[in-house]
C-alpha cells in the first residue's frame, strides 16, 4: 500500500486548518504558502474533502476553509480514505475482486493482518493528536 501525494497533502491541509483556523476561515493560498503546495493542487484536494463533509468553504471577504468538526473527531484513516478510497493492500481483503482460490488462499491471511495493522494505526490517530505533536515539534508555531 502506498499513500498518494493527494492523500499526504490532504492530511497536511487538514492539519494546517486545525492549527490555524482559530474560529475563522483559512484562505487556501495561505495553506498553500505554509505547506509549499500548489494552490491549484490544493483546490482539487479540498474539493474532495468538502464533498466528504470534512471541510466547508466560506465565501467572500475573510473566506476560506474550516473544519466541520473538532480535530479530536477526525481520524487519519477517515481523511486518507476520503482521498485514497479503501486502504486495503489487495482488493480481496476489501471485498473486491477475489480470485478463484480465495477459499484456500493462505496468503489472504497475510493481507488481512496487514489491513488490520494499517487500520489499527490510522483509525486511532486523531487530527488532535497531530496538532499536539505539531506543537511539541514546533513550539514557536501558531
Amino acid at each position: 500500500m502506498k499513500i498518494s501525494t493527494k492523500g499526504r497533502y490532504a492530511l497536511r491541509l487538514m492539519l494546517d486548518l486545525a492549527i490555524h483556523a482559530k474560529g475563522t476561515a483559512v484562505p487556501l493560498r495561505d495553506v498553500a504558502e505554509r505547506q509549499e503546495i500548489s494552490d491549484k493542487y490544493l483546490e482539487q484536494i479540498v474539493t474532495q474533502l468538502a464533498r466528504g463533509g470534512l471541510v466547508r468553504s466560506v465565501r467572500g471577504a475573510g473566506g476560506g476553509y474550516l473544519l466541520t468538526r473538532e480535530p479530536v473527531d477526525y481520524t487519519v484513516g477517515e481523511i486518507l480514505r476520503q482521498l485514497e478510497g479503501n486502504l486495503a493492500p489487495v482488493s480481496c481483503v476489501s471485498g473486491g475482486d477475489c480470485c478463484q482460490r480465495a477459499d484456500q488462499c493462505v496468503t489472504l491471511e497475510v493481507w488481512q493482518k496487514i489491513q488490520a495493522a494499517v487500520d489499527g494505526v490510522v483509525d486511532h490517530i486523531t487530527l488532535e493528536d497531530l496538532v499536539a505533536r505539531y506543537h511539541e515539534k514546533c513550539p514557536n508555531g501558531d
